[in-house]
């Protein structure tokens, strides 16, 4: 199929960014249907000539779409929208304009659903292996070890400037603060979310969509008090962050693992498994713990099913915003016209796990609900917390910290890499994705990773088995290295050690 001008229209007075403006109307226009499946797009120099802009601005508009599946690239035979590319139903564009009427109407009372309902006591479901030690993600002896997962690079957090943010907010601290605030959430910190998932997550809410939690595990209980009733199911990734499967047990849910592939969560295995289940909990920018983004077939396939089914989604953004070697994909819920996406974010990868800072987007049809749990749980850190945060951000710090992150990530990834191909050699593949914030290192088939994460725990090493993290569905054997807290001179040193623990377990000779 020949490519054709693309009826685009830019707003240059918007604050949106050029590329960004390029990019959401191919992307509408795929959604939409209007470019169907084999059309070819215009080549860079093409549209940027039509547009009035630098090539440049067109290739990061094409990057963005080719990252998320929206487009491939084909050499000398140009860009085209995949021939696989199925666009939403009818049905579903009728979704999309009431949620867009909900969104418009967020602080009026939703239309009724299932978040109305009795709350009785919650049922657990046997699984046939025993639940990943509580601890499995906590720092070994007391700190942060090295390849140790969960923690960002803490030895470059901006501790002075952070201490004068805080002090500034404590000698701002006034009688209005002192008392019984917004259960939701400090407002101006719920403001500011709304703003940054904007631009770096593509979300479109506002603040009274905000729930302010203690951490994910905060926003995930408020989710399960909110939403779960007796008998209901909930599938989960199998392979699972350990501390999602660890909650959801906690909190009685009948937790259905539904395997991943190379294109993220199988969503025809969860249908044929528990196609009635609540909702499903979601790793889709970064697939927790291997790596791979949802592929967007998948997403729209997933969002497909809440919207049909009136289920639910919950999108753990987890490390959403560490894509090390190309743009971050835009969140699932930048996709969600049905209104039936939760996105749950935190600052504990991006600022400092012992914050116990989250947050959960909700959208227009369960805020009611959502609401009324909140003022029952109360689910906000202390005010003081959030006021920090929220001028951390204000001030242009956070953006700058996230900046700075990002490069020191992609250096500190390298030098693992590189320390772990020169040590281990064959013994071991290491996964070439780059979203994330960990390694995923296979093993030869028939080695025991459990083993080796003992004997490298023994050494105190914060490594990880793939198999503590799988529910029911066996995989090869693999382990999980952190490189946030390994910094290039100690990437050798560190790597050495490791390889004495695989050679006590005969991973290596």
């Amino acid at each position: 199929m020949t490519s054709r001008p693309l009826p685009i229209s830019l707003d240059r007075d918007q604050p949106s960014p050029i590329y960004r403006q390029i990019y959401e109307r191919i992307r509408n226009a795929i959604l939409a249907g209007t470019l169907a499946p084999g059309t070819r797009l215009p080549s860079w120099n093409g549209l940027a000539s039509q547009l009035g802009v630098a090539r440049g601005t067109v290739k990061a508009a094409y990057d963005w779409l080719a990252g998320e599946g929206y487009v491939l690239g084909r050499g000398a035979a140009g860009t085209v929208v995949p021939p696989i590319f199925r666009t939403p139903r009818r049905g579903a564009e009728k979704r999309r304009v009431g949620y867009r009427r909900n969104a418009r109407r967020a602080s009026q009372p939703p239309v009724a659903d299932d978040t109305h309902r009795a709350r009785p006591p919650l049922l657990t479901d046997d699984l046939h292996r025993a639940t990943p030690a509580a601890d499995a993600d906590a720092p070994v002896s007391g700190r942060v070890a090295p390849f140790q997962m969960g923690f960002p690079a803490l030895d470059a957090f901006p501790r002075k400037l952070w201490t004068r943010v805080a002090a500034q907010c404590v000698r701002r601290f006034d009688d209005t603060a002192t008392g019984y605030t917004d259960l939701m959430g400090y407002r101006p910190l719920r403001e500011s979310i709304a703003a940054y998932v904007a631009v770096s997550r593509g979300i479109a809410c506002t603040a009274e969509q905000v729930f302010i939690t203690c951490g994910y595990s905060g926003a995930l209980e408020l989710i399960c008090r909110t939403l779960l009733e007796a008998g209901d199911r909930v599938w989960i990734e199998d392979p699972a962050f350990f501390r999602t499967l660890a909650l959801l047990q906690l909190t009685g849910v009948r937790v259905v693992p539904v395997p991943v592939d190379e294109k993220g969560l199988r969503v025809s295995a969860g249908t044929a498994l528990a196609p009635d289940a609540r909702f499903a909990v979601v790793t889709p920018s970064h697939q927790a713990p291997l790596g791979m983004p949802l592929s967007l077939p998948r997403r729209l396939e997933l969002l497909d099913w809440a919207a049909r089914r009136k289920r639910w989604i919950v999108e753990d953004d987890y490390y959403g915003e560490f894509n090390l070697t190309a743009r971050p994909m835009s969140a699932l819920s930048s996709l969600d016209e049905a209104g039936r996406v939760l996105y749950a974010g935190t600052f504990s990868k991006t600022l400092l796990p012992s914050l116990r800072l989250g947050y959960l987007i909700v959208p227009g049809p369960a805020l009611q609900r959502f609401r009324q749990a909140a003022h029952a749980l109360l689910p906000a850190p202390p005010v003081l917390v959030q006021h920090t945060v929220c001028e951390f951000m204000h001030q242009g710090h956070f953006g700058r910290h996230m900046q700075r992150m990002r490069k020191l990530y992609a250096e500190r990834k390298h030098s693992l890499l590189a320390a772990l191909q020169a040590q281990f050699g064959g013994a071991l593949r290491l996964d070439p994705t780059g979203t994330g914030l960990h390694l995923v290192a296979h093993l030869r088939a028939g080695t025991d990773d459990a083993a080796f994460a003992r004997a490298a725990h023994a050494a105190g090493l914060g490594a990880h088995a793939l198999s503590a993290a799988t529910v029911r569905l066996r995989r090869a054997p693999a382990m999980l290295l952190s490189f946030t807290n390994i910094d290039a001179a100690q990437a050798t040193a560190e790597v050495q050690r490791l390889a004495a623990a695989a050679r006590s377990v005969k991973i290596l000779p």
